[in-house]
């Protein structure tokens, strides 16, 4: 039986793929195709002002632009590869670029929800570590799990005081409800609208407003 058939990759596609990465590897990974096969084709088309393939052109194998352990801006291969020391690694940002560079699908990993908030296109994802440590970023020990799964899975997502101070009502402390005394003016104005006894019980002249 003839096996599958290859992904074709364009010339446009691996020049999208270059220009949201910073390495050969990454582009690879957000073409989601293996890196021989993308090293086939990128080797393959040709840069018509330099004559030099795309490959060539995307070589970066020293981080050029890329601070040694800088946290957030090293090189996504070498936090996950464990060459990273774990105290310079932004879980948010590392969430948000194995996201992008195609290393994890932007779904939970259990439930399948993939549902966005409408006004900034985020979905309630957490980054979860398979074994509990905190410190591995190997690929195969991450994976992306909904507030849901977390909570019924994995443990508490909020903290008791940030739960407390979410679901608690509270007056606001020692408010003052002001007490308006009428005038003449103001008398003879309620007079005429009828809404103004002159034989109200003593008191009466001042009106209790509640806010």
């Amino acid at each position: 039986m003839a096996g599958r058939p290859k992904k074709i990759i364009t010339k446009e596609q691996i020049l999208a793929a270059q220009a949201r990465t910073k390495s050969n590897k990454a582009a690879s990974r957000y073409l989601h195709v293996s890196y021989n096969h993308y090293k086939k084709y990128a080797k393959m088309y040709k840069d018509e002002e330099s004559g030099k393939s795309l490959f060539e052109l995307h070589l970066n194998q020293a981080g050029k632009g890329i601070p040694k352990f800088a946290g957030e801006e090293s090189p996504l291969e070498d936090i996950i590869e464990g060459r990273v020391p774990s105290k310079y690694v932004d879980r948010k940002r590392l969430k948000e670029r194995i996201i992008s560079e195609g290393l994890l699908e932007e779904k939970c990993h259990h439930c399948g929800f993939t549902e966005q908030r409408l006004v900034d296109a985020r979905a309630p994802l957490i980054l979860h570590f398979k074994d509990g440590d905190k410190i591995n970023f190997q690929l195969s020990n991450l994976g992306l799990l909904c507030y849901n799964c977390y909570f019924l899975y994995v443990g508490d997502i909020f903290s008791g005081r940030e739960l407390h101070a979410m679901e608690n009502y509270q007056e606001e402390p020692n408010k003052v409800e002001p007490d308006w005394e009428l005038d003449e003016y103001m008398i003879d104005h309620l007079r005429d609208l009828n809404l103004y006894e002159d034989t109200a019980p003593s008191g009466s002249e001042f009106i209790a407003y509640k806010v």
